[in-house]
């Protein structure tokens, strides 16, 4: 609970401060109406404006391979038992489509909440001439509060996890019961980031959560799925204005990417989740990276923008080269707890092998990137310096508890029964022939770390972009972490190379807290343009 009180903190301070396996079952298209052609002349839509009793196809001479289709629906059960309406709709593309569904609540007169549900489809590629479709899953909240607010896309670690997790754990409106107490299976959360803004929920890319595949088509990097997050986004808010020209914020966390529900939390297969997957919140600066060029080009042919303003990376891997040397600071040395939990002869054997672990990265992956020998220097790294850790049976995104459940909270056992129950699926939209839902996807993660994704761009360097160019970042961290842990976070943005680094390092740390209570420190450049936030006591 502190904790979501102390984030919900931390994006109101940025925010001032200026697995499912990919399914083969062909997607069926229900009627609609004649498509509404937008331009760059025509008056914005408003979703009260959508129907119910039939779907209303758009589309928008911009996106010429994308369409979108809207109905109205109602229905009898909701998020934190309140009443609901759903919209569906699409984007159908040529060949091989990308297809979206979201979930948009809405606040209407302060009563009920609107539920909208996205699908998109967005031209990619072919394969033996055969349409093929690619399905993600959103979702968007407001409440009253926020009714002109600002918008942020969250999108949970991995890559590999779904951003359910955020949604009903973490910042969504409503977070998963887990005492029982409500019909739904929902309670209200009073620390949700909706109090602040509109938050989108992506599930993203294709093979996490409830997205989809029909012939298994997948994206493998960063850059690739920053293209379709852009095309999402785009189209939402070009066809919708109640939201156009809104400030736009891109949020992530890194966090845990686990094998099947059926394996066991023993050392094997916890070890196989962090060395299959790297966990990264850092994607968002990529994504954001890519609107800003998009939008670049856009001002240069005289059409409309997206108001991106800033990004926030919750506990990020961002520069894997300072991820050991704090893992070994918050096993062995008092960065978060008061008295070192793992053995002495643990952390010795540590400590000699900390030069080794730098250096070979430092060789293999930064100064000269090879592919095999970053390889050899990541996997030597996890073996000597993570496997105190695994053997110890603590929670590595909380170390001050031991691991209990699936990725070692109990609320994500919790969540996967909620979305795998049939009425919940019915409720979102989700495809009938989709199997049980689950948190997080390793094939998804495997194929990034196949690719070396991390490394062939390394994320520090579009933070750096992002600032140099005015967009604000905002890092904040836990400090019970030890997966992505503050100390590494600490390292890369006191090193990281921009035009405001010799400034922000004669700055000193503050302290901050809740109801006169120490919640942790911040450091802030001027202007606010960079902030580091650290959360004490915290995942």
């Amino acid at each position: 609970m502190f904790l979501r009180r102390a984030l919900a903190l931390a994006l109101a301070l940025s925010l001032s401060l200026g697995s499912t396996t990919a399914t083969q079952v062909p997607l069926s298209y229900p009627e609609s109406s004649p498509p509404v052609q937008l331009s760059e002349e025509s008056a914005p839509l408003h979703l009260s404006s959508v129907r119910a009793d039939t779907y209303t196809t758009l589309s928008h001479a911009r996106f010429p391979h994308h369409r979108v289709r809207v109905k109205a629906e109602q229905l009898l059960r909701s998020y934190c038992q309140v009443a609901a309406y759903s919209f569906l709709l699409s984007w159908p593309g040529a060949d091989f489509a990308l297809r979206v569904l979201i979930q948009l609540l809405i606040v209407i007169l302060e009563l009920n909440i609107l539920e909208i549900k996205l699908e998109r489809e967005l031209k990619v590629s072919t394969r033996g001439g055969i349409p093929q479709k690619v399905r993600a899953f959103v979702r968007l909240s407001r409440r009253p509060s926020c009714v002109s607010h600002d918008v942020v896309m969250w999108i949970n670690g991995g890559p590999g996890c779904s951003s359910a997790m955020g949604l009903l754990m973490e910042l969504g409106p409503c977070s998963i019961d887990m005492k029982n107490a409500s019909a739904n299976g929902t309670v209200w959360n009073p620390y949700s980031w909706n109090s602040e803004a509109n938050i989108f929920f992506l599930d993203q890319p294709v093979g996490v959560g409830f997205s989809y595949a029909d012939f298994g088509e997948t994206v493998e990097t960063t850059e690739d799925a920053a293209k379709n997050v852009y095309a999402f986004i785009s189209l939402f808010f070009e066809s919708f204005g109640q939201f156009k020209g809104r400030a736009l914020h891109l949020s992530g966390e890194s966090y845990g990417v686990g094998l099947p529900s059926s394996l066991t939390p023993s050392l094997p297969s916890l070890k196989t989740r962090i060395m299959t997957t790297r966990n990264r919140a850092a994607i968002s600066p990529v994504f954001a990276s890519y609107i800003y060029d998009q939008n670049q080009l856009a001002t240069a042919a005289g059409r409309p923008t997206l108001n991106l303003q800033s990004v926030l990376i919750g506990n990020g891997i961002t520069d894997i080269s300072t991820l050991y040397p704090g893992r070994y600071d918050i096993e062995c040395g008092v960065a978060a707890l008061e008295v070192p939990f793992q053995s002495i002869s643990t952390c010795v054997r540590m400590k000699a092998a900390l030069p080794r672990c730098q250096k070979l990265m430092q060789a293999g992956c930064i100064d000269q990137f090879d592919a095999i020998n970053c390889r050899a220097a990541v996997n030597f790294c996890d073996n000597e310096l993570s496997s105190g850790m695994w053997a110890s049976g603590r929670n590595v995104y909380d170390i001050s508890k031991m691991c209990i459940g699936d990725l070692c909270y109990e609320e994500n056992d919790a969540i996967a029964k909620y979305l795998s129950d049939p009425a919940v699926k019915e409720l979102l939209g989700v495809d009938p022939h989709l199997g049980n839902f689950s948190a997080c996807a390793s094939d998804v993660g495997q194929l990034f770390n196949a690719r070396l994704d991390k490394w062939v761009a390394p994320t520090q360097y579009y933070v750096a972009g992002l600032l140099d160019r005015g967009i604000r970042v905002l890092i904040y961290a836990g400090t019970y972490d030890w997966q992505c842990n503050w100390v590494a976070n600490r390292m890369w943005v006191d090193k990281l190379e921009w035009s405001g680094k010799e400034a922000y390092a004669a700055l000193e740390w503050a302290d901050w807290g809740v109801a006169g209570t120490k919640a942790g420190e911040v450091k802030q450049s001027e202007g606010s343009l960079l902030s580091f936030v650290t959360i004490r006591d915290s995942d």
